[in-house]
C-alpha cells in the first residue's frame, strides 16, 4: 500500500485550472488525468459550472490576506466536502487512500481533493507557498496567475520565466533612471 496524500499534485491541478480554464467538462477531466487522477467521474449536468465555482472558491484561499484567514477559508471548504478516508485499489495503482466518497460528481470530488491537497501542501511546505504571480503586483502588469511554490528553498514568486524576466527588466530600468 502507498499513501497518496493528494498534496502537491492537487494544488498544481487547481492552479492549472485557475490559470488556464478548460472550455468544457471534457477539458477538465483531461486535466485531472494529466495530474494523476485516473478514476472516472460520473457525468452530471452542470459539472463545468460547478467546477468553476470550486476553483473560484479555492482562489479565495489563494488571495487570503493572512494565514488565519487562509486557514479559516480552507477549513470551511474541507468541512463542506467531508468524507472519511478510504482504502481503494483501482486501475492497478495499488492500495492507496482516497479522501472522497464513491459516486460523487466531478465538482464535489475536485473540491475534496483540492481542499485536502491544499491543506497538506500549506501545512507541510509553509502557509506562504501559494500566491499570485509577483509580476502582476507591478502597475500595468496583467499577470494574475497562481503560483504554487514547490521549490526546495521556498522562494518561488513568479509563475514563469517570462514573468520573472519582465520583472528583472523593470528593476534594471528603474536602477538606470
Amino acid at each position: 500500500m502507498h499513501l497518496n496524500p493528494y498534496g502537491e499534485y492537487a494544488v498544481l491541478l487547481a492552479a492549472s485550472l485557475a490559470n488556464d480554464w478548460p472550455a468544457d467538462r471534457a477539458g477538465i477531466e483531461e486535466r485531472t488525468r494529466e495530474f494523476g487522477m485516473t478514476q472516472p467521474f460520473p457525468e452530471a449536468p452542470g459539472d463545468h459550472a460547478g467546477t468553476r465555482r470550486v476553483i473560484d472558491g479555492w482562489l479565495t484561499v489563494v488571495d487570503a490576506p493572512g494565514e488565519q484567514e487562509r486557514a479559516g477559508l480552507l477549513n470551511a471548504q474541507m468541512a463542506a466536502v467531508t468524507a472519511y478516508p478510504r482504502l481503494t485499489d483501482h486501475d492497478d495503482e495499488g492500495w492507496h487512500l482516497h479522501y472522497r466518497d464513491d459516486g460523487h460528481s466531478l465538482p464535489h470530488v475536485l473540491a475534496a481533493v483540492i481542499s485536502v491537497g491544499t491543506a497538506l501542501h500549506l501545512t507541510t511546505r509553509g502557509m506562504h507557498r501559494l500566491a499570485r504571480c509577483a509580476a502582476g503586483q507591478e502597475p500595468g502588469d496583467p499577470c494574475s496567475a497562481v503560483v504554487v511554490d514547490v521549490t526546495r528553498n521556498g522562494r518561488q514568486r513568479y509563475c514563469s520565466v517570462r514573468c520573472a524576466n519582465r520583472a528583472a527588466v523593470r528593476r534594471h530600468r528603474a536602477r538606470r533612471v
